[in-house]
């Protein structure tokens, strides 16, 4: 069944894309009173020279109005086990930190205790996409690796990766050529 674009009904809009799999992250800065933060699953890698990824904030998040004062952010990867970091800021908790360890990455945005990576950056640039903001910001630095499964969401839940299931890519043993190339279509 293919839907006339005019008549798209939201919640059917929202179940469709509900079919890609994403992870979980959690934007973060800082600003006059303190830690900001945001649950975030529009988040992606954009270019690695330079290095830049991009988030979708909602216009009217007040998240995204302090990244925009501060003119940094970090994001945080959420690992499998942190389904209850993840619920508390996605909800409209006025003081999401509490309870919550994290340390000042080097630009001074909030990393989360236990997040499986972290990706500290400055905002780059900002462009409309209609209720959202597409975010790009420039990557000032990374967190070491960790051999740990994210946190993932699907269909209006938390899943995970099965590793027995896993297939790895056909540029796996060659990552370092596949990260220098600049077109994926020659791997595929």
């Amino acid at each position: 069944m293919t839907v006339n674009p005019g008549a798209l009904d939201p919640r059917t809009f929202r179940t469709v894309l509900g079919q890609f799999c994403t992870g979980v992250t959690i934007i973060t800065t800082m600003d006059a009173e303190g830690p900001v933060g945001f649950a975030c699953q529009s988040f992606a890698a954009l270019s690695l020279d330079p290095p830049l990824v991009l988030f979708c904030p909602t216009k009217v998040s007040r998240s995204w109005s302090a990244i925009e004062q501060s003119g940094k952010f970090c994001v945080n990867v959420l690992a499998e086990e942190q389904q209850a970091t993840c619920a508390r800021f996605g909800s409209r908790e006025p003081d999401k930190f509490a309870g919550i360890g994290w340390q000042p990455s080097p630009l001074g945005s909030p990393i989360l205790d236990g997040a499986l990576a972290h990706i500290d950056c400055t905002v780059e640039q900002v462009h409309d996409g209609g209720d959202h903001f597409v975010v790009f910001g420039r990557v000032s630095s990374l967190s070491e690796l960790k051999d740990e499964r994210p946190l993932l969401f699907y269909r209006g839940q938390y899943t995970a990766i099965e590793p027995d299931k896993t297939v790895p890519a056909p540029w796996r043993d060659d990552l370092e050529a596949f990260l220098t190339t600049t077109s994926l279509d020659t791997w595929l």
